[in-house]
């Protein structure tokens, strides 16, 4: 059998040459977002280093709760002076009290956990000195029962271990709530991490905008003279640098473009969704004010109207994040302060001295001392007062 082959009768086209990448269409849709890390040495660095908002809630909750004023007293008296309450005023050389406080308040709100350090302890008088340890160099070392026996301070190559079983602990260590950790806490940062990413990517969207003339970018069309559409690598070199050079960067806002021939610039309008960053912005700042409890009125964030005022978002702060956050720990360090002076007593905030809760008292004073059918001592009781002396 002979097999023939015939050649196509097609006349021969002549071959034009053309971009690869020309039927390709762009197409922009929305791709997988990319998040922070969620360890706590990130979500600082990215949180409160780099984010106005949770910078702003941190400094809030730590000054004003190191500003609370505190009483020492026991079941019979007010103390006006004892050595804890002057430990508490003159912690250190290198820190007045409220310096100490605000850097255990910020050290909790940043990672969940505050540690106290009692240093030179003295037989009769307790406590020489207390200093706020970073929460970031300290690790727990768990013991047979589940209960931490030692804390690991690691700075650098040093470490230096505390142990915890002695009869009085050097380390008082406060916590918040975590459900899913036995022995570290859970920081606000965490919640709001979501928030902060989003509200950081906006910050950087609007950084872009300003260094591209404040408006969207848009397109250079060529088309040559042979109604092609590509450049000779020497023109789209020269035209890339001159863009870089001449219309690029806030310095360069409003320069005129000189486009030689077959160049036309096609402008690009802002999208539905480039117009509403600015709502995606704010609305991640009030997540991150309501993961810490501040209310957006107190940071100056707009369109928020959940209070009436200023002073009832101020009062509502105190009341619902600034005092439970300072009560929950001075019990704690009540308890601590325990095992080093002989004599039981409480630290306990003086409601009636804080501002925000000046009104609130002074009713409460008064509902109080109108009530005929109370006794005195029902009344010292009622408002915290320690029991009146025999006599």
């Amino acid at each position: 059998m002979v097999l023939q082959f015939f050649r196509s009768s097609k006349p021969k086209v002549d071959e034009a040459k053309a971009s690869a990448a020309a039927p390709v269409v762009a197409f922009h849709g929305a791709g997988r977002p990319a998040w922070s890390p969620r360890d706590n040495p990130t979500l600082t660095r990215v949180g409160f280093l780099r984010n106005p908002v949770a910078f702003r809630c941190v400094k809030l909750i730590a000054e004003a709760g190191s500003a609370v004023p505190i009483v020492v007293q026991d079941d019979d008296r007010r103390y006006d002076t004892h050595p804890c309450l002057q430990l508490l005023n003159t912690p250190n050389s290198g820190q007045s009290g409220p310096a100490l406080m605000e850097s255990f308040f910020g050290h909790l709100l940043l990672s969940g956990d505050g540690y106290l350090e009692a240093a030179g302890v003295d037989a009769s008088r307790g406590p020489l000195e207390l200093y706020a340890l970073r929460s970031d160099r300290m690790r727990i070392v768990p013991g047979d029962d589940g209960w931490p026996v030692a804390y690991e301070y690691v700075v650098g190559a040093k470490k230096h271990v505390f142990d915890m079983r002695q009869d009085r602990p050097p380390i008082l260590h406060v916590r918040s709530f975590h459900p899913q950790d036995d022995y570290y806490g859970l920081s606000p940062l965490h919640s709001a991490a979501s928030a902060i990413d989003v509200h950081n990517a906006a910050s950087t969207w609007s950084k872009a905008l300003l260094d591209n003339a404040a408006r969207p970018s848009g397109a250079i069309v060529y088309k040559g003279p042979d109604g092609q559409g590509s450049m000779a690598a020497d023109q789209y070199a020269r035209l890339t640098e001159e863009l870089e050079s001449y219309h690029q960067g806030a310095h360069n806002a409003g320069r005129p473009m000189l486009l030689e021939g077959g160049l036309d610039w096609k402008q690009m309008g802002f999208s539905p969704s480039d117009m509403e960053f600015h709502n995606t912005k704010a609305a991640a700042a009030r997540d991150i004010a309501l993961a810490f409890g501040v209310p957006p009125m107190l940071l100056g964030l707009p369109g928020d109207n959940t209070y009436a005022n200023y002073q009832e978002a101020h009062r509502a702060f105190y009341r619902l994040t600034v005092l439970p956050l300072v009560s929950k720990t001075f019990a704690a360090v009540s308890g601590w302060f325990r095992r080093y002076y002989a004599e039981p007593f409480e630290i306990k905030v003086d409601f009636d001295n804080v501002p925000a809760l000046a009104e609130e008292r002074e009713n409460l004073w008064g509902r109080i001392g109108n009530a005929e059918f109370l006794t005195d001592a029902e009344k010292r009781q009622l408002l915290g007062l320690p029991k009146l002396k025999d006599g």
